[in-house]
């Protein structure tokens, strides 16, 4: 998986999947309760479709970088974000109870986040890696 490289049209893909992972993901945690999906399926979906967004993102600021770096930088994103929710500040606690906070940050540090997070990443780099191993090699 470390040897196949993104080109450059590849950052507009990354961003559209990024954006439809974020589509997904807004819906599933804003409409995942009220249409009946089960509680974990709900958290923790969503926990790991933040994951792939965040692989997608960093591989479209990224491009050239190896798929496994550009996983390891996404996990240590990740899981830094998580482990910012154990600073507490007024203001930073106060945006974390904004909608906008609690999708970004999220509220409460859990260890299970972070394994759904990584879920993601792995998810999101072997999708690319099938994506860029279809490639002919004339492909651009």
């Amino acid at each position: 998986m470390d040897e196949i490289k993104a080109r450059r049209g590849d950052v507009l893909r990354r961003l559209g999947i990024a954006l439809g992972v974020i589509a997904l993901g807004l819906a599933l945690r804003l409409l995942g309760y009220e249409i009946g999906l089960p509680y974990r399926l709900v958290k923790y979906g969503g926990s790991m479709l933040w994951g792939m967004m965040v692989f997608w993102l960093i591989a479209m600021v990224l491009p050239g970088l190896s798929l496994v770096r550009l996983a390891l930088i996404a996990a240590v994103c990740a899981a830094l974000v998580e482990f910012s929710r154990l600073y507490h500040t007024p203001w930073l606690d106060a945006f974390r109870l904004e909608l906008i906070g609690a999708l970004l940050l999220g509220r409460i540090f859990s260890w299970l986040n972070i394994v759904a997070y990584l879920a993601g990443i792995l998810l999101a780099a072997v999708a690319e890696w099938r994506i860029l191993a279809r490639r002919r090699p004339g492909d651009a």
